[in-house]
């Protein structure tokens, strides 16, 4: 029998509960997935616990790849037995198998494995849109990245190799900077040990950057504003930390008429032609080989909940998946 992970109250991870379910056959516009690979993401944490509401009792998890069992009326493009991977919502991603709007699915290469699949779609995703929409780059530039030993910072890492951008990474432990380095990043930064924002004005001999990703949220937030040159972007992309907290637009412009940005991947991803152009930016640099899908962890779909206290401990790094 189909299983999936069910939670009836926002909480910590021992609200997840590992439940039989009842599929059915997909409606108008649905496929039915069996699925080979879940992917694990911060986000996910937000939804189980509360910081971004959804009715109850409730569903988790936006990312997953698998093989079409079974198609809906007026669903044209895909077919049973294709291969294909999505990221979006409604929630319910940890799932051995569900139902699934065709609208949120792409169909995979050959080349890309549903395990690679599952631990870049999301994140790869998010980094396209960082790099091509939020902040286009375009070469040359010195960029900070925050958490760059997790999912989206060693993709972003390997991707800002591949444009020839220069990353300076921030992480917790060397171990994580050391990774970071591996896949790409150019100056390390323990934000723990060393101060972030002098370290950056020495790397870039007192200008700062143009541009500071930060998906951690309020422990750098104004980390990252001082870290930016005059007229520089702060994109802040997740809140790992906890949400940032109220500001002032005098922040902004006493620090040298800064820009802010608080981007969100399903508005880039809602447009079928959005999301099919980030999707072929992202197949075609992964199978260049430039970007590898970076697995730190496998966890049993049925153990979520300690792939959940591992995430939250920082205990991580790379991309996670779930096997159902």
């Amino acid at each position: 029998m189909p299983k999936a992970i069910r939670i009836n109250q926002a909480g910590g991870p021992e609200v997840m509960q590992y439940v039989d379910v009842q599929v059915g056959e997909p409606g108008a516009g649905e496929v039915r997935i069996k699925h080979h690979a879940v992917g694990l993401n911060y986000i996910d944490v937000y939804f189980r616990d509360g910081t971004y509401e959804q009715p109850m009792p409730g569903s988790i998890g936006l990312e997953a790849s698998g093989v079409i069992e079974a198609v809906g009326a007026g669903v044209g493009d895909f077919k049973v037995g294709d291969r294909v991977a999505y990221t979006g919502r409604p929630l319910g991603a940890y799932a051995t198998e569900r139902l699934v709007p065709a609208s949120l699915l792409v169909k995979l290469p050959d080349s890309i494995e549903h395990d690679t699949a599952a631990a870049m779609m999301l994140q790869g995703l998010t980094v396209d849109y960082l790099f091509n929409r939020s902040f286009p780059l375009k070469g040359g530039e010195t960029i900070l990245f925050h958490a760059a030993a997790g999912g989206v910072g060693l993709i972003a890492c390997q991707w800002a190799r591949a444009l020839g951008v220069t990353v300076i990474a921030t992480a917790s432990t060397q171990d994580k900077l050391d990774l970071a380095k591996a896949h790409g990043a150019t100056h390390l930064i323990n934000y723990r040990s060393e101060n972030v924002v002098e370290r950056v004005k020495e790397i870039t001999g007192g200008r700062g950057v143009p541009v500071v990703y930060d998906g951690v949220g309020a422990d750098t937030f104004k980390i990252s504003l001082d870290c930016l040159a005059k007229f520089g972007t702060l994109v802040s992309f997740g809140n790992a930390s906890g949400v940032v907290p109220p500001f002032t637009l005098n922040d902004l412009s006493s620090r040298g008429s800064l820009y802010v940005q608080r981007p969100t991947l399903f508005h880039y991803t809602a447009e079928r032609a959005s999301l099919d152009q980030m999707a072929a930016r992202l197949f075609e640099v992964v199978g260049s080989g430039k970007v590898k899908a970076s697995i730190g962890q496998r966890y049993a779909l049925a153990d979520a909940a300690q792939a959940h206290r591992d995430l939250e401990a920082r205990k991580t790094t790379g991309s996670t998946i779930l096997v159902p």
